[in-house]
């Protein structure tokens, strides 16, 4: 089996796990940095390593858009391109079909897209988004769907259901006759519906997928009803299959998530708030590059081992927001995923010792105290 369960956490519904791929195993609960056009923004593959990253989330339609599926095909597949020999998940497509809405049409065969970049028409459908998918050579492929916002009408978000599942047959039917050594992942839709939820992860439950991830999250609901509807999915789905929470979140939504059961994630927050000069830290988020740190000496975060926090001062990085150079989105950037790759490994050690209640508890008790020990009062 590509995923076992090695531990429940005594405290909550979250459980240790391995997911097993042709290019090594990652452990679980996951958090994915976002790579889309085979990059992970501001970090070199090197660098990721030295941070933890055990694997990282490309994207389908970005990579079809440029340089185009056959160029990176030809040289020698996704992970050679990109420099990366680890583990890689790509996202299908189906999240453009949200956020593209004014650049696309979706009809039962699939989506037609406007490019962003020229205009240049490009159709997508299940089956394509399974054929770049094995082209790219991801380890994880996700099934081709349609990604409502969580707030569209009750008709609009059952309609996108109907079709996820249409789309879900021919992806895994697809897979089965490729063969490729993929693991494919299903996604359940149904926005904040619990009907529509618990009728489309039963129907994907029936197809052989060997995971299952929750998408149409975080599009626009309010944050519980974010962590009801991930509950709810996760009471539908497999025990013995890995769980993913598509495109969520800050660490908060991390750590309830993984109380209700979830195992992978992915989201850009890190990357993006550490290119607008924003750092999360234990006691919350620190706009660094404010004018307040302008003579401040004092790291991003206090303890913290990172590169950034270990060589460089609040004030050197604001300095380098002020004049423009990169150099300070690359720094915050190398902070924040430092800091979600340990809330990982923390998170883990803690359903390890069945206290990841306490530990959530504390941690988001902490966050919220906004005391800042850099900075003298």
């Amino acid at each position: 089996m590509p995923f076992s369960v090695v531990h429940r956490d005594g405290s909550s519904k979250a459980r240790l796990g391995v997911v097993r791929t042709s290019h090594g195993a990652f452990d679980t609960p996951a958090f994915m940095p976002v790579g889309s056009r085979a990059a992970v923004k501001m970090i070199a593959p090197r660098v990721l390593d030295e941070l933890g990253a055990q694997i990282v989330l490309s994207n389908t339609y970005h990579l079809m858009v440029r340089p185009g599926v056959d160029v990176v095909e030809r040289l020698g597949g996704l992970h050679r391109f990109m420099a990366w020999d680890k583990p890689i998940v790509t996202d299908s497509g189906g999240f453009q079909v949200f956020s593209l809405a004014g650049l696309r049409a979706i009809a039962d065969e699939g989506v037609t897209f406007q490019s962003h970049i020229d205009g240049t028409r490009l159709f997508l459908g299940p089956r394509e988004a399974m054929a770049i998918q094995r082209q790219l050579g991801s380890d994880i492929a996700m099934a081709f769907d349609e990604c409502p916002a969580s707030t569209a009408d009750r008709a609009t978000i059952a309609s996108a259901v109907k079709r996820t599942l249409a789309w879900a047959r021919l992806c895994i039917e697809d897979a089965a006759r490729h063969d490729s050594g993929q693991l494919v992942f299903g996604i359940v839709q149904g926005g904040v519906h619990d009907d529509l939820r618990r009728s489309c992860a039963d129907e994907l439950v029936s197809m052989p997928f060997h995971g299952y991830a929750v998408g149409g999250l975080a599009v626009g609901e309010a944050s519980e009803e974010m962590y009801r509807v991930a509950a709810l999915c996760c009471d539908r789905l497999p025990e013995d299959k890995p769980r993913y929470l598509m495109g969520v979140g800050t660490p908060e939504d991390i750590l309830h998530a993984v109380m209700r059961g979830i195992d992978m994630f992915d989201c850009v927050l890190p990357t993006r708030n550490g290119r607008n000069g924003s750092a999360f830290t234990d006691t919350g988020d620190v706009p660094v590059k404010g004018g307040r740190f302008k003579d401040h000496d004092a790291p991003v975060q206090a303890g913290c081992d990172c590169y950034t926090c270990r060589t460089f001062s609040r004030a050197y990085i604001r300095h380098l927001f002020n004049v423009g150079e990169a150099l300070g989105c690359q720094l915050l950037t190398i902070h924040n995923l430092h800091f979600y790759l340990g809330l990982m490994r923390d998170i883990r050690q803690a359903a390890r010792d069945d206290r990841l209640d306490a530990f959530a508890r504390g941690f988001i008790e902490k966050r919220k105290s906004g005391v800042d020990v850099g900075v003298s009062e």
